[in-house]
């Protein structure tokens, strides 16, 4: 059995968590804070941030390498395309959104003094700016779920608990946010920590 160490409010444990359930694998996964980790794993993890998996010998970390070893091991409900333009197109996406969006959360949720404001309007005109790649197709930037839903719903589900209210022209972003969180997949994937952000 694989185990997923997984911090309860961490959008990149979220998203890991979604892509277990989308891929309909038997992971135990395990509530954990960044400083209470076991001694073994400890030991095997140089940034010391969740989420890790382990299984058996097999230590890995940063949720990329993770939902990447999920999707290219068990090869059920695929989360990235098969040609390699397209698979490179979904790759750049997901670059973006971990280097624009993921990397404005210490901020986000004030971790970094003065900082907030501009964080949390970068994230607006972001979403906004990008809502006809929302509305154009079922899911971002394609007809069936990949890993950039995975990665973006955690993030639309905090805006909430972000103070981050999105203008009427970004409906269509509000409308696939509400189509992703009613997957089943999304909802089992939910901590109980993260129910109560909504």
């Amino acid at each position: 059995m694989m185990t997923l160490y997984s911090d309860p409010t961490c959008p990149l444990c979220h998203r890991t968590r979604f892509v277990i359930q989308e891929k309909a694998v038997a992971v135990n996964i395990l509530d954990i804070s960044q400083q209470h980790w076991p001694e073994d794993i400890a030991a095997s993890i140089p940034y010391g941030k969740s989420p890790v998996l382990v299984e058996r010998d097999l230590i890995l970390f940063d949720a990329n390498i993770i939902i990447n070893y999920f999707n290219e091991r068990f090869l059920q409900n695929p989360l990235m395309p098969t040609d390699p333009a397209s698979k490179a197109q979904v790759r750049l996406m997901l670059h973006r959104i971990d280097l624009d969006w993921y990397a404005l959360w210490e901020a986000l949720i004030g971790n970094k003094k003065g900082k907030m404001a501009h964080a949390k309007q970068t994230l607006r005109e972001d979403l906004t700016i990008l809502t006809p790649l929302f509305e154009a197709t079922p899911f971002f930037m394609s007809q069936t779920i990949s890993i950039l839903d995975c990665s973006l719903a955690p993030l639309l589900w905090r805006l909430p608990m972000l103070n981050i209210k999105l203008p009427a022209k970004a409906k269509a972003v509000e409308e696939y946010a509400e189509r992703i969180f009613s997957r089943p997949t999304f909802q089992a994937g939910l901590s109980d920590k993260e129910r109560a952000m909504r």
